[in-house]
């Protein structure tokens, strides 16, 4: 099982339109210090899925037959754009999985072309596909939204974006084996106050003391936080580390 991650940026993305901080100015001369709309691609047997669709390229990326389908966590714009475009292909259909979201995005529903939203996930409800098992895992965010456990071959990898902290029961679920792998929200530096929809570095690092992981990644990473880090190199402990655009898991 191989988790690619496609993108690992906030809404702004980085680098920030007309920022000057220290870390928008690397990501404008370093390629790899910049970062897209969070999203990834998990490869199980012969099964493709994209976990989100905030890229607008998805079209030029993804060529026709390519991915099964989509693991849609929610659809705030910056996780869901790229459907937009994607709904107007022909000769295909393209199933969405994710939230029962009664508003979606702008007209999706009302005109979702070659894309299915007939088959949204319930809590905590487990789809077979393939040789890929994932269980969709509800977490706190300003509406409906999924993480997913993703299971096959022996290996146990949460995604968990967007979301600030876990509720209990999403907890029980995770515990229910160790997990290899937890790739985790987490946009901003420690906040002297509670975030709101997104963790900061504390709370963060409190669910992985908790889900105890093998290894943990932080993603939906702000230009804030990037920046944060790099006066904090030693922030994050051992077998926590930040992601990258386009690394492998």
């Amino acid at each position: 099982m191989r988790l690619t991650l496609l993108g690992t940026g906030d809404a702004r993305q980085v680098p920030v339109y007309n920022c000057s901080c220290a870390a928008c100015d690397a990501a404008q001369v370093y390629p790899s210090r910049r970062r897209r709309p969070c999203s990834a691609l998990i490869e199980c047997g012969t099964q493709r899925w994209l976990i989100d669709s905030g890229l607008s390229d998805l079209t030029e990326r993804f060529p026709p037959h390519s991915f099964d389908g989509i693991l849609q966590t929610h659809y705030h714009a910056d996780h869901a754009q790229g459907l937009l475009h994607l709904r107007w292909g022909q000769g295909l259909v393209i199933p969405v999985h994710g939230p029962d979201d009664p508003e979606g995005l702008a007209d999706l529903y009302k005109h979702p072309g070659i894309l299915d939203f007939s088959q949204p996930f319930a809590a905590f409800e487990r789809r077979l596909l393939g040789e890929l098992t994932v269980t969709a895992v509800p977490l706190t965010h300003s509406r409906p939204t999924f993480g997913y456990l993703l299971q096959g071959q022996g290996r146990r990898i949460a995604y968990l974006t967007d979301t600030v902290g876990v509720p209990e029961a999403s907890c029980a679920e995770l515990q229910r084996a160790p997990l290899d792998l937890l790739v985790l929200d987490c946009s901003t530096a420690p906040q002297p106050v509670a975030p709101r929809n997104h963790n900061d570095l504390t709370r963060a690092l409190e669910i992985i003391a908790r889900l105890q992981p093998a290894h943990a990644v932080l993603t939906h990473i702000g230009h804030s936080f990037d920046a944060w880090l790099l006066d904090h190199p030693d922030a994050l402990p051992a077998g926590v580390s930040l992601a990258s655009d386009g690394l492998v898991l």
